[in-house]
């Protein structure tokens, strides 16, 4: 009687709805010794949260290294599947598992190895090099690039979410989850109730009257959004921490006095010594100058292209001491300054709200974090196989941003989108703006301690989007540090073909082979690749949360960001009133459409994964699994700092609490 080798094999389905399936189920072990025959897996393997058990026997062993091969089959329609895993226990007992974490279809067969990373060079079984090989091939074929400008960061080729490969689709909770939200958020703030006979707002009361569920930080704003000291505040710890920087030498442009800002600095002091300080900061909103407005249901828009001068006083407040709304110094294009009358003053910070509002949304929230994040995302897809390190510790990262990006294309920036309908921008203007967002984009602008030392920030009071950005910084890099130099040493990165190629589809999809950028071509050592490492999951996560999760915050009372001006730049002083304050708002349904989204674009999914949850198994060394749980600890620690911070605070800042970042970019 023969003898057959048995091995043990465990199936497991994805817990979450709809992720069985009706198909038949089969299994196949691929060994360097031969392969077993196919064999069913019960057909109701596909129950969500269930485990099946099967025997596979087989004439011989299958040598030291085998893989495992799923192939579905439609018995009576096409049903997707969600596997989780597959564990084997071989005939002396050793238990192996095969990650998987993905949608499979019937259309194609899924091969599976073992989870223990290994680097490229390091592969010495024929099965296992080819294998890896096929797998990048394959993901390169499934996840292609197309060119949505040619001087703009490349993206997935998909025209809607439906075509994107279904393994990396949203669940179908967190899909429909999404778009019964979408319809909800105007009913949830019950902002169809409201109905405006002329679309056009008539006094601030008026606006007063949306009820928009407004919470004690909703309040705090609608009261403050006037003060000089809420608007200095809001360039360091609001939507768009990004634009300030120290000025030591006012631009040629900007030819503010010493004796237009004397009375808005301490006695004895001059605008030159305070500068010598380092006391003096800069927003400049270039990248804007030169646009021409929207129209919005035929009637002109404006925007503006302001310089805003900024004094760090000695009691720790940031206030505004001068504005110039356009670039260009002459006579038509006054500096407005605190002293004027309180409306040519409010006007002024208007359009600087307006312009933060541009510079936010299409540039530090849309293109360096959701068009990085799609970057990354295919990089690591086409180039790294599944079995590398660097795939293992980055998967958690790049969940859902291709499909959420293809809807923010479809519904943002589209030529019918809300920017382009409802933006003082439109849909030329924005695009001329990204490719000049584009242009300007550094590694180091990339990497938050190196951006604050070139923004001059290091000093300046009260920035809480630096002292919590910085730590979690820290804390990823101690993470990132401890799993890759377990599998990395520095002649290991030069020879890692398949980590250089990953970084070439970066820096030419992604920045576009610019000279300037300062951009790595390639990584020698360890620590190069560890800070790279580092910004990739610092933006799709922290960056991305602290430009993304206030914007109900401090969105949802439109003056405070409004989306368009709708009279143009004043150009001489003395005109504003408080009618044409009003005047300058937004349409009515430009607000409540901005509204309804910012409501949107805040809110936590169901299935909300925070920084360092990890609940797929990836790793099994011992190394990177003591980091990740490590990591997990100095998270919850800072949590616990900012929370006892926040206690003091009259405006708490609670964007970077690690249980309010997102692994990824996935709203």
């Amino acid at each position: 009687m023969e003898t057959m080798v048995k091995y043990t094999v465990e199936v497991f389905t994805g817990d979450a709805f709809t992720a069985g399936n009706a198909n038949a189920v089969f299994i196949k072990l691929i060994g360097t010794k031969g392969s077993s025959e196919p064999q069913i897996l019960d057909r109701f393997t596909g129950i969500p949260g269930c485990s099946k058990t099967l025997t596979v026997s087989c004439k011989e062993s299958l040598g030291t290294f085998f893989l495992v091969q799923l192939e579905l089959k439609a018995l009576v329609f096409e049903d997707y599947w969600f596997c989780s895993k597959v564990i084997v226990t071989e005939p002396e007992g050793r238990r192996l598992l095969f990650p998987c974490y993905q949608w499979l279809s019937p259309k194609k067969k899924a091969i599976l190895r073992e989870a223990t990373a290994k680097l490229s060079h390091k592969d010495t079984e024929e099965i296992a090099i080819r294998h890896r090989r096929e797998d990048a091939a394959r993901k390169r074929e499934d996840f292609r690039w197309s060119v949505y400008d040619s001087e703009m960061p490349h993206i997935v080729q998909a025209d809607s979410a439906s075509s994107l490969p279904y393994e990396i689709r949203f669940s179908f909770t967190k899909e429909k989850e999404f778009q019964y939200s979408l319809l909800r958020a105007s009913v949830d703030l019950e902002l169809n109730n409201f109905h405006h006979p002329t679309n056009t707002w008539n006094s601030m009361e008026e606006l007063e009257a949306l009820k928009r569920n407004l919470t004690g930080t909703h309040e705090y704003i609608k009261k403050h959004w006037m003060t000089d000291t809420f608007f200095g505040y809001q360039f360091l710890n609001s939507l768009n921490p990004m634009m300030i920087k120290r000025c030591s030498k006012l631009p040629k442009n900007f030819p503010v006095t010493n004796d237009m800002v004397i009375s808005s600095l301490p006695k004895k002091s001059t605008l030159e010594k305070e500068m010598e300080k380092g006391n003096i900061f800069l927003c400049d909103y270039a990248r804007l100058d030169g646009i021409e407005g929207n129209v919005i249901d035929g009637k002109q828009q404006y925007l503006a292209a302001p310089l805003c001068l900024l004094f760090s006083n000695p009691q720790g407040k940031l206030l505004p001491i001068a504005i110039q709304l356009k670039q260009k110094p002459e006579a038509e294009n006054p500096i407005f300054l605190p002293t004027d009358s309180k409306h040519d003053w409010l006007l002024a910070k208007l359009f600087v709200r307006n312009a933060d509002f541009n510079e936010h949304g299409l540039n530090f929230h849309l293109l360096r974090t959701h068009l990085l994040a799609e970057v990354f995302t295919m990089a690591t897809l086409r180039t790294l196989p599944s079995v590398h390190p660097l795939f293992k510790l980055l998967f958690p990262h790049i969940r859902y941003t291709l499909q959420i990006n293809v809807l923010a294309r479809k519904q943002l920036v589209s030529a019918d989108g809300v920017f382009a309908m409802h933006s003082a921008l439109g849909h030329k203007g924005l695009t001329t703006f990204l490719k000049r967002a584009t242009a300007s984009l550094t590694y180091s602008s990339l990497c938050l301690p190196d951006n604050i030392k070139e923004r001059g920030l290091e000093n300046i009071p009260h920035c809480y989007y630096r002292d919590d950005g910085l730590k979690l910084w820290n804390i990823i890099h101690k993470f990132v540090h401890g799993v890759l130099a377990h599998y990395y040493t520095e002649p290991d990165v030069q020879e890692d073909t398949e980590l250089q190629t990953w970084l070439t589809e970066i820096v030419e999809r992604g920045f576009l082979k610019n000279d300037n950028s300062g951009i790595p071509k390639s990584f020698h050592t360890v620590a190069e690749l560890v800070k790279f490492v580092t910004m990739l999951i610092f933006t799709v996560s922290v960056q991305h949360a602290a430009v993304n999760n206030g914007q109900f915050d401090f969105g949802a009372w439109m003056p405070n960001f409004p989306s368009t001006i709708k009279i143009p730049p004043p150009t001489r002083k003395g005109q504003a009133t408080a009618d044409s304050i009003v005047a300058a708002l937004p349409d009515v349904r430009s607000t409540l459409k901005w509204i309804a989204l910012f409501h949107l674009l805040s809110k936590k999914s169901s299935d909300h994964y925070p920084l360092g949850y990890y609940p797929e198994e990836h790793f099994i060394e011992a190394v990177p699994l003591q980091k990740m749980e490590q990591f997990r600890k100095d998270l919850k620690a800072l949590e616990g700092e900012i929370e006892a911070r926040n206690k003091n605070l009259e405006l708490p800042y609670d964007y970077l609490n690690p249980k309010n970042v997102d692994n990824s970019v996935d709203i």
